[in-house]
């Protein structure tokens, strides 16, 4: 059986239902249509980072921490676990008659947009600011989920929200994006366009905002021209929840509800997550839209339940086999051990503070975050079973030692009163450990509760970049004490930690770590594991280096387009060893214009332990519309001391273009710099590509 086959079968069966009938389905929380023998079905889950809000599951780090794993091949393994956890659950409540939200087999995961901002509270969801490690890593978690029988989908991945999306939440729902076309098409389309067209992603999820006044979820340029004339897209659309009601109720390009479900709907946006599509019937009775659209949308809607076996008998498709016992096992938390410790990145180490001695005797382990279970979560996350905090970690790696430990404040509150307590253990320790950071009380969606106490909302996009102030102070008071202090952070984005860079001797990135976070923090401190995870984003001094939070043109922006000196760039991060690159060789100095440039280049670890490497290839013109510098190909390796790595990658023409303002790409030709290497020992190589 292949897709044209389910196809007709859904043409098949919208034919027999009636108009009321279709409308049902155009919802996100489709009833059952008994005389059809069609079951209820919820199309809404999540599974960003393991599958989310049904219950227990494996929870690996948030996105962002995957990110900074640079690993296609693991995000990949992390995709599979997260869709065979997800298949053993959706066949367990089917089994039990549960047919609610949160229990299907339709996934609105990854999110793909370009944290532009680090201001923006849902950048933690994505996979940092990058176009290309966006895409790469984008589609092996799509392929990861949706799985690799020629017949039945695992899951449907959905990529989202497209596009151009990242902020303010406060006004996403009345918000018009206006970038330009070069922006458009080399920043925020790239991973959806590698989604579509080398992921075959079935579904993908329309934005709340307005691009070019336009609503993404009724937007004939991006739901018609470029997703499916220009992508071949041939799966379905679904708004982001409540964004078909924000069309008239908010952006107000409409003033009805019958008008903007027709606009959405006749736009090509095939499933709304909301109830504005109840209105679509007096749509039909007005003309605003005629049953044969409904039906093109139905279609793909069915087309997708069918892919997915949710017709066929159980025996029949091999994911339904799958058994509930796969759900967080042993092999999987493992896993999300694994990904946590390649997550970590290694911000500073001065006179190899790190790692730790396992002989010290007495440590004081202070903090906010320390020791709060559902801070490792981040959002959009499953239950696990059970958890390691960085104290429990700390603790279980040096059963012997006293290890004591004060919370000395919150994460942002302005409570002083366990700073005594806290600077008491320090002045008696060897070495004080200060796990702190963010929460999802300070980043998060707009109205998000998810990660907070009962009765507290996230103050969705932060204001600053700075460390809370309450932290910066006890941080201040600890260092007074003379003891040596390692500063470990858990947060979804950038933090600007100035003063911990000036005064502190270790830094450590530990992001929303997910379940195993506190074994493999300890694991980092203590020389069980080599750190070798690299900044997705760039760590900026100050809000002030940053251009206005609305103003979505790149210029100004990211590691690409920013002209200013980072705290920390993209994809830096230290290691216990040293490595050294060698022999950079360029298959053409003077590239035809539809040649695929080979680019090798040798890596040998030249220090003590073995570690991870991520070898990084960045290209460059010195001129005029031009990034900076543009990551073009990238791989993480693992070395032995003394082992040498030959390494080569395949650099497209494409990677020559540049978009014009019309939007099509051009090969313009001229000098560019091809560039890798080491923190802080880079070697390049020049080469003229010739114009067509």
């Amino acid at each position: 059986m292949n897709k044209t086959s389910f196809e007709q079968r859904a043409r098949e069966l919208v034919a027999k239902m009636t108009v009321d009938e279709k409308i049902s389905q155009m919802m996100n929380d489709a009833p059952a249509i008994e005389r059809l023998n069609i079951p209820a079905y919820n199309w809404w889950n999540e599974g960003l980072h393991g599958v989310g809000r049904a219950g227990v599951a494996t929870v690996f780090p948030q996105a962002i921490g995957m990110a900074a794993t640079w690993n296609v091949p693991l995000i990949h393994k992390v995709a599979v676990v997260i869709s065979d956890e997800a298949r053993a659950k959706h066949h367990e409540f089917v089994r039990n008659n549960v047919y609610k939200i949160y229990t299907g087999l339709t996934f609105w995961s990854p999110n793909i947009n370009i944290f532009r901002d680090p201001r923006w509270g849902r950048g933690q969801e994505t996979y940092g600011e990058d176009p290309h490690l966006t895409a790469r890593l984008g589609v092996a978690f799509i392929r990861g989920l949706q799985g690799d029988d020629s017949v039945y989908l695992k899951t449907v991945a959905t990529p989202k929200h497209y596009a151009v999306h990242s902020g303010p939440e406060n006004v996403r729902a009345s918000f018009d994006v206006s970038p330009t076309r070069r922006d458009l098409w080399e920043t925020y389309l790239p991973a959806f366009e590698a989604s579509i067209v080398e992921a075959d992603a079935v579904s993908i999820m329309a934005a709340y905002n307005r691009l070019d006044g336009d609503p993404c979820c009724a937007s004939p340029l991006l739901l018609q021209e470029i997703l499916r004339d220009q992508w071949g897209f041939d799966g379905f659309v679904v708004s982001d929840c409540g964004a078909v009601t924000n069309v008239y109720k908010h952006h107000r390009v409409v003033p009805t509800a019958p008008e903007a479900a027709a606009l959405a709907v006749n736009a090509g946006c095939d499933l709304e997550c909301g109830s504005t599509y109840q209105s679509l019937a007096e749509a039909v009775a007005n003309g605003l839209i005629d049953v044969a659209t409904l039906d093109q949308s139905l279609i793909r809607l069915f087309t997708a339940r069918y892919q997915l076996g949710l017709f066929d008998p159980p025996e029949n498709v091999p994911y339904a086999q799958l058994p509930f016992s796969l759900n967080d096992s042993p092999e999987h938390r493992a896993l999300a051990l694994q990904t946590a410790q390649e997550s970590i990145v290694l911000l500073k180490n001065a006179a190899t503070t790190l790692p730790l001695s396992k002989d010290v005797h007495r440590i004081a382990v202070i903090g906010p975050n320390a020791d709060d279970p559902e801070v490792l979560l981040g959002n959009y996350n499953g239950t696990p079973s059970h958890s390691v905090t960085p104290l429990a970690g700390i603790r279980a790696k040096l059963p012997a030692a006293q290890v004591d430990y004060a919370r000395g404040c919150g994460v942002f509150t302005n409570d002083r009163s366990g700073f005594a307590e806290a600077v008491a253990l320090a002045k008696q320790a060897e070495v004080v450990i200060f796990v702190g950071g963010l929460s999802q009380a300070l980043e998060g969606e707009e109205g998000q509760q998810e990660g907070l106490p009962e009765g507290l909302v996230t103050q969705g996009d932060r204001t600053r970049l700075d460390l809370p102030d309450i932290q910066e102070e006890l941080l201040h008071a600890l260092h007074e004490t003379g003891k040596p202090i390692i500063l470990v952070l858990l947060n979804g984005s950038a933090v600007a930690v100035n003063w911990a860079n000036d005064h502190l001797p270790a830094i450590v990135e530990a992001w929303y770590p997910g379940e195993e976070g506190g074994t493999a923090i300890a694991d980092v401190l203590f020389g069980d594991y080599n750190p070798g995870g690299r900044l997705p984003v760039t760590f900026y001094k100050s809000v002030a280096d940053l251009p206005p939070f609305e103003d979505y043109r790149m210029q100004g922006r990211t590691y690409r387009y920013f002209t200013g000196e980072p705290l920390y760039p993209f994809g830096y991060g230290l290691s216990y060893t040293t490595f050294a690159y060698s022999n950079l060789v360029v298959s053409a100095a003077k590239p035809t214009a539809d040649e695929t440039v080979q680019v090798a280049v040798d890596v040998t670890n030249v220090g003590q332990r073995a570690g991870d490497e991520v070898v990084q290839v960045y290209l460059s013109a010195n001129r005029s519309g031009y990034p900076l510098r543009q990551l073009v190909a990238f791989e993480r390796i693992h070395l032995l001391p003394n082992e040498t790595r030959s390494l080569t990658f395949a650099l497209p023409p494409t990677v020559f273009h540049r978009i014009q303002d019309d939007g099509t790409p051009v090969l313009e030709g001229g000098g560019f710099i091809i560039e890798t290497g080491a923190i802080g020992a880079k070697i390049s190589q020049k080469i003229n590509v010739e114009r067509p």
